[in-house]
């Protein structure tokens, strides 16, 4: 029989209900036994979708209970610190949803702690398991476009208003899209590409009558590569969501991964036979050559799926693999956040300091 691992989800707004809890429950050898969460709305949701799952509003219930082995915070931004070190306090495993913390010192106390107390301590990047990333990066660690130049991605929606009364848009430290969208992007380049070797960045607040970053461009630069990261809220309409261009062809993605879209849906993983399978229309348009023969057309994308990141998680806790997603690489990508608010602020390009 297999080993069943006992969650407590700290957090049932969207961050549980949408990205984790469904991913959790369609992975065998995990149970979410208990329940955080304080708002009427949220804990409503919870009982619906996990009936069997007790709903609590003390953190100790689930710090202090032995049965549970991991804790997952899906909380705002600004308490993940806090809460992950209570957590790995009380000797539990630990996932923290994106971004791990607000700063470098929260995140190395945390990855100090874990080690300290011999338990595993992750980030929730689960975009690794995007489909369109991981044709991306199937096109670049096949060489199929050379020698590669540039690696640009975007990240847009369209939402001029803005919704006042959420901590997103408040501006309290770790809130606007500078922490919650280009962690995504940062963490996928340096997954790729490694740290880079300078920083530049320009952040904005475009809305009116907005308090935190709505847009960015961040530009990460290494030695035969220019990496360009971009997100706004004022797009409407489409650009390419990656552009990739080589010294033999390039490659343009327009289109997201579906399976965001699936979750919000309250779509399940394990009950759905085209779980994270792009539409034709939005397959990628590659123009190469390669050992000699000109070729144009469309790159039938990857599949997605968010559950390897779980599967990994449970995989690890058995012994049997190495934690893909380190809080090092969380941690890393707070850093470069942390140096792209400095690049803005001095208008210049900064070298990477860990």
């Amino acid at each position: 029989m297999n080993k069943i691992f006992n969650v407590g989800l700290i957090g049932y707004s969207s961050g549980g209900r949408i990205y984790n809890g469904p991913i959790i429950s369609s992975i065998n050898g995990f149970n979410i036994l208990k329940i955080f969460e304080r708002k009427d709305h949220n804990i409503h949701h919870a009982r619906n979708n996990f009936p069997k799952a007790t709903i609590v509003s003390n953190l100790e219930d689930i710090l202090e209970d032995p049965n549970i082995d991991l804790v997952i915070i899906a909380t705002p931004t600004p308490l993940h610190y806090s809460l992950a070190h209570k957590s790995l306090s009380h000797h539990k495993h630990t996932i923290v949803e994106k971004p791990f913390t607000i700063t470098t010192v929260e995140s190395n106390d945390l990855i100090k702690l874990s080690k300290e107390n011999n338990k595993l301590l992750s980030v929730h990047h689960n975009r690794t398991w995007d489909s369109d990333f991981l044709t991306v990066k199937d096109i670049i660690e096949k060489k199929l476009l050379g020698k590669l130049v540039k690696y640009e991605c975007n990240f847009n929606r369209f939402r001029p208003e803005i919704v006042s009364n959420t901590w997103k848009e408040s501006p309290s430290p770790g809130s606007g899209v500078l922490y919650d969208l280009s962690s995504h992007l940062i963490h996928q380049s340096i997954y790729l590409f490694g740290l880079p070797e300078y920083i530049t960045a320009n952040i904005y607040i475009e809305r009116e009558g907005g308090k935190a970053p709505d847009s960015f461009h961040i530009k990460l630069q290494y030695p035969d590569l220019n990496v360009y990261l971009n997100s706004s809220m004022l797009v409407r309409g489409e650009l390419p969501k990656f552009t990739l261009l080589g010294d033999k062809g390039s490659f343009i993605k327009y289109g997201v991964d579906p399976q965001e879209e699936f979750l919000k849906k309250g779509l399940l993983p394990n009950l759905q036979d085209n779980w994270g399978r792009e539409n034709e229309n939005i397959w990628g348009n590659i123009n190469t050559d390669i050992n000699g023969t000109h070729i144009i057309g469309k790159v039938e994308s990857k599949l997605g799926d968010y559950r390897k990141y779980y599967e990994n998680i449970y995989n690890t806790l058995l012994g049997k693999e190495k934690l893909i997603i380190s809080p090092e690489q969380g941690r890393d990508v707070i850093r470069i956040i942390e140096l792209a608010i400095e690049s803005d602020m001095n208008k210049s390009s900064l070298p990477y300091t860990p």
